[in-house]
């Protein structure tokens, strides 16, 4: 039976998340790991991680939608992260596209 998709946000053991390969938590941060509404620079939107620098987070659902900016390649999201991949960048995982 699959987990639902915040299922696996409470599910930290160590600092590795039970159930995501390959997804570490970042030490520092391992409290603040969340879901949130972001702006994503995005080439290609089949990708499902983005290095931190690609990502800004933005305080609602309403304002990403309004600044994304499509023509720029930059959408709105649900992220979660940060979380520190396993070449040391800090990354954030998408959630969902909001549309």
């Amino acid at each position: 039976m699959a987990l639902p998709r915040r299922a696996f946000l409470f599910s930290v053991i160590g600092f590795r998340l039970q159930g995501m390969k390959g997804i570490y938590i970042d030490e520092e941060q391992a409290r603040v790991i969340d879901e949130h509404y972001a702006l994503v620079y995005a080439p290609r939107r089949s990708r499902n991680r983005f290095a931190e620098n690609t990502v800004q987070i933005v305080e609602s659902e309403q304002v990403a939608r309004q600044q994304a900016n499509p023509e720029k390649k930059i959408y709105a999201a649900k992220v979660v992260g940060p979380s520190r991949s396993s070449e040391g960048l800090r990354v954030f995982y998408l959630s969902d596209w909001l549309e």
